[in-house]
């Protein structure tokens, strides 16, 4: 009976998704449905196993990141940027030195990404592109093996492939609960292939890092090098290598971490420096200042933080918590599960910031699927929450408390007093 009620959830949450994938009206509404439904879909799935346990998690994930292709971008515009880079490199200019709006590039302007009333699909057309080097070889390649006039749907379909991706590698090393975690959740299908977003391609090579021993660094570097959100996974790569102090071995065991993670972000970025006239780090600076992380009363960032100190402290005390966790991984963190570290690290520091984009928790949901603590997940529907211009800080303190509760229970069950019984009363 429980198969049959989990397989209407899922068909219930495809069909949920692909009214959001259409977006309004009523999006805020269908999707806060396809967050209620996600937790129902594993809760139900609790009881399978074995093959028949894979063949609802592929099966569901596929069908649910397939929803993404219903229409075109619904709440993001960036993957037009992502098309336009791709066209740009193709045409042998770099994305870093010419933007959108710069004359000597209309001869690539089409009706698509240009229409005829004289405006773009590309935001921020008057500013280069914002994107390290191996996402910008990402959109060269999308654009390089699709056909002419495919527009948006190449970036949508190379998102499915990759979310869809990530499905083995999470089930082969943390079984089908952590992929079904990943797979169903209503972020992925939004923000990885409805929106097209790069991050899901960092996220892959973020889970192929964790679930091999030989080569982590090199992919956590590419992953960095995709988008620099993965850094903060470096952390957990390392997590307990300071525990006992430093010796000769712990140095080697860092250094096998950090310096092909360096080396791979160095040679990511030498082609496109030497090619480049302009900086590389393109509008990066000015995308911190437009979004308000220099200025804390801006767009709500640092909304918890600005609770329970003055507006001008949140960068600082984002510094000195953020300092204090990395800390704590290294000395404490557990190296047979380094992803619990990496989740630490990244899930604190979008609740420090709240960002106002839900897909920078992408990251958040596939290491809290690996970690084993969905209360993490909370993170993510508080980034969709504060997108959709809902009340961020709210949301964002709710999903803190989640993580804060079920971190004390968890650990009050681990406690030796909770596992001794309490002895009879004598009288």
């Amino acid at each position: 009976m429980r198969r049959y009620i989990l397989g209407g959830t899922l068909l219930a949450l495809v069909a949920v998704l692909v009214r959001v994938a259409h977006g309004q009206p009523g999006l805020s509404w269908w999707y806060a449905c396809a967050w209620a439904l996600f937790p129902a879909a594993l809760w139900l799935a609790r009881g399978l196993t074995g093959r028949r346990a894979g063949a609802w998690v592929v099966a569901g994930g596929i069908a649910v990141a397939a929803t993404g292709l219903a229409a075109p971008p619904s709440t993001s515009t960036d993957s037009y940027r992502y098309a336009w880079d791709g066209r740009v490199q193709a045409a042998g200019f770099s994305p870093y030195d010419h933007a959108p709006a710069d004359p000597a590039l209309a001869a690539l302007r089409d009706p698509w990404l240009f229409p005829e009333d004289g405006g773009t699909l590309i935001n921020r057309p008057a500013v280069h592109t914002i994107y390290p080097p191996l996402a910008e070889v990402y959109f060269l390649l999308v654009h390089v093996v699709s056909p002419d006039g495919v527009r948006h749907k190449a970036l949508q379909l190379a998102g499915a492939l990759l979310s869809v991706a990530v499905l083995p590698a999470l089930r082969r090393r943390w079984g089908d609960r952590a992929a079904a975690c990943w797979a169903w959740c209503p972020a992925v299908p939004v923000e990885a292939v409805n929106n097209a977003h790069v991050d899901v391609l960092g996220v892959l090579l973020v889970v192929l890092a964790f679930s091999v021993t030989r080569g982590r660094g090199a992919l956590l570097g590419a992953a960095v090098a995709v988008k620099l959100l993965p850094v903060l996974a470096l952390p957990g790569a390392l997590a307990g290598a300071l525990r006992a102090g430093i010796d000769r071995r712990r140095i080697a065991a860092i250094a096998a971490i950090a310096v092909p993670a360096a080396l791979v972000v160095v040679l990511a970025y030498l082609p496109y420096v030497l090619g480049s006239r302009a900086s590389v780090l393109g509008y990066l600076f000015g995308y911190l200042q437009e979004e308000g992380y220099e200025d804390p009363g801006a767009r709500g960032r640092y909304g918890l933080l600005r609770l329970v100190v003055p507006d001008a402290w949140a960068p600082v005390a984002v510094a000195l918590v953020m300092a204090a966790v990395v800390a704590y991984v290294l000395r404490r963190g557990s190296p047979e599960r380094p992803w619990e570290g990496a989740l630490l690290t990244t899930g604190s520091l979008m609740l420090l910031l709240t960002p106002g984009y839900s897909w920078y928790a992408l990251l958040v949901v596939a290491l809290a699927a690996m970690a084993g603590r969905p209360e993490w997940l909370g993170v993510a529907a508080a980034g969709a929450v504060a997108y959709l211009g809902g009340p961020a800080t709210a949301a964002y303190a709710l999903a803190a408390g989640l993580v804060v509760l079920t971190a004390c229970e968890r650990r009050r069950r681990r406690s030796p007093a909770a596992a001794v019984p309490s002895l009879p009363s004598a009288g």
